[in-house]
């Protein structure tokens, strides 16, 4: 008994990021050879009812979390975008229409990672200090990006995930904040468990849904009680929205990796945010301890 009372308190201890990916169905990377970016003003959108959903889960639960919100997004929904602060959660930026860093040459990424900023800052009248990179595409072969976020004002990334996934990853990177190359700009990656010299994902999105909840759940602690280490959580407001529409020429793949479990995805969050204690990036990493 008194080892499961020390055992459970050094977790209620640790305190971990909880995050959510702004962005709606059509605009995930999966689509983007199936949904013209023209179209985006014409498609139906779903996800100001999903944030408020989302919100509404954080709230019954007592934590606060970071939004890394497109700036797309943030143009078209500023009251959502409102409603996110006045809760007292962090904004951050997730680029401003879904790009991925990876395709995109440094100046344009520059004027990008500019404009979300600027869009958000307007938006919430609160200075934005981080950004992740869509399907997290910053590597090894585009470290400069890293340099323009800082040269752009950001305090800190969540854009390396140190894995291997057949559209992104950076298996060699550290598996806890860092600076990279000494620079000013800090690194936040989201959470991996060590497995037999392999980084296994553990911090959310299409492997949280497929994954069976203890086992999620296993890894996270362990994370927090093994490696006394937080863990940096993720997921998108569409994967709690089982009723979106589905465009047609999806591969199977595809197909497979977005719609798995979404009708799931809400009760498992929920388990997490009573099971776990939750806060802001910025308050875990950029504030004093």
């Amino acid at each position: 008994m008194n080892a499961q009372r020390m055992s459970s308190s050094r977790l209620a201890a640790i305190r971990n990021a909880m995050t959510v990916d702004v962005e709606d169905y059509f605009q995930v990377s999966a689509f983007a050879s199936l949904i013209d970016r023209d179209s985006w003003p014409q498609r139906e959108c779903r996800v100001e009812r999903n944030v408020d959903r989302i919100l509404c889960m954080f709230s019954d639960a007592g934590i606060k979390a970071t939004f890394f919100t497109l700036g797309w997004i943030a143009e078209r929904y500023p009251s959502m975008v409102r409603r996110i602060v006045d809760a007292d959660h962090e904004i951050a930026s997730h680029g401003y229409a879904h790009q991925r860093a990876s395709e995109q040459e440094r100046r344009e990424f520059d004027e990008d990672i500019r404009r979300s900023k600027a869009i958000l800052e307007d938006v919430t009248g609160e200075p934005v200090s981080g950004y992740r990179a869509p399907s997290f595409s910053i590597g090894a072969a585009n470290q400069w990006a890293l340099e323009s976020l800082q040269e752009a004002g950001y305090r800190y990334s969540s854009s390396i995930y140190p894995i291997r996934h057949d559209h992104y990853g950076m298996p060699a990177a550290p598996r806890f904040p860092y600076h990279p190359c000494g620079s000013g700009l800090l690194e936040v990656p989201v959470s991996t468990a060590r497995v037999m010299r392999q980084n296994l994902p553990a911090g959310g999105g299409g492997y949280f849904r497929l994954m069976p909840y203890a086992l999620s759940r296993g890894l996270l602690r362990h994370l927090n009680e093994g490696e006394g280490q937080p863990a940096v959580f993720y997921f998108h407001p569409w994967e709690i929205d089982p009723e979106q529409p589905r465009p047609a020429g999806a591969s199977l793949a595809t197909r497979f990796r977005h719609y798995v479990n979404l009708s799931r995805m809400e009760g498992k969050i929920r388990s997490l945010l009573t099971d776990f204690a939750w806060s802001r990036m910025d308050r875990l990493f950029l504030e004093a301890p």
